[in-house]
């Protein structure tokens, strides 16, 4: 095996596992926040917390990716490398805690149940294969990107690769972020912007195609 294959199976393997042990806890996490505010099964409309309760909650939320951050800072050499290591994390993280989810809760039953995603700034929610989308191309494009820095090929990101990826992911979040008003009223959504959230996807995927494809 030559030293750069070497190299990167010893910075991949504890990746994954730590993704995978952090998805996991995370599920145990939720697990135990809907036992407590959803005994009798998590459903829309959603029980708002008392404000200490959910400060906590969003404070957890961003601690979550601050210690994602810090693990992909640990084994990225560059800044392109560590974004790349953080997106791939990320992406294991979701997919492992929805997995963690159904292992123990059965739940979600299909993927288009709906659920709750993220609180900042506002509330996200959609069908869970939203997200589970969105967690693929974060663990494939995040993976080629850092094994590409890895092997000290060149990324180069023209204003047009950041202008796709910014229309992507801002629709994208869009997306997420549609019922917020909803949600917080009280209500139960009804519909996800499907349109919108695939038109951002496959910008995103566009512009991610096109950096990974720099030759110089």
């Amino acid at each position: 095996m030559s030293d750069d294959r070497r190299s990167l199976r010893s910075i991949l393997i504890p990746l994954i596992v730590f993704g995978v042990a952090f998805g996991y806890l995370e599920a145990a996490v939720v697990i135990y926040i809907r036992r407590i505010f959803f005994p009798e099964g998590f459903r829309f409309p959603i029980l708002v917390p008392p404000n200490a309760y959910a400060l906590v909650e969003l404070l957890r939320e961003a601690a979550t990716l601050i210690m994602l951050w810090a693990a992909a800072s640990l084994a990225g050499r560059s800044r392109w490398e560590r974004f790349g290591w953080f997106a791939f994390l990320f992406g294991v993280w979701d997919v492992v805690f929805y997995a963690g989810l159904f292992a123990v809760l059965r739940w979600p039953e299909s993927l288009l149940t709906w659920d709750i995603l993220f609180l900042i700034p506002l509330v996200w929610a959609g069908p869970v294969l939203a997200p589970l989308l969105v967690s693929v191309l974060l663990v494939s494009g995040g993976a080629a990107l850092a094994v590409r820095k890895r092997r000290g090929r060149p990324v180069r990101v023209r204003p047009f690769d950041w202008a796709l990826g910014a229309a992507g992911v801002l629709l994208m979040l869009g997306s997420f972020m549609t019922n917020h008003g909803v949600l917080v009223a009280g209500g139960i959504p009804e519909r996800f912007p499907w349109a919108f959230f695939v038109a951002g996807w496959l910008a995103a995927a566009g512009a991610g195609v096109r950096v990974l494809r720099t030759k110089q």
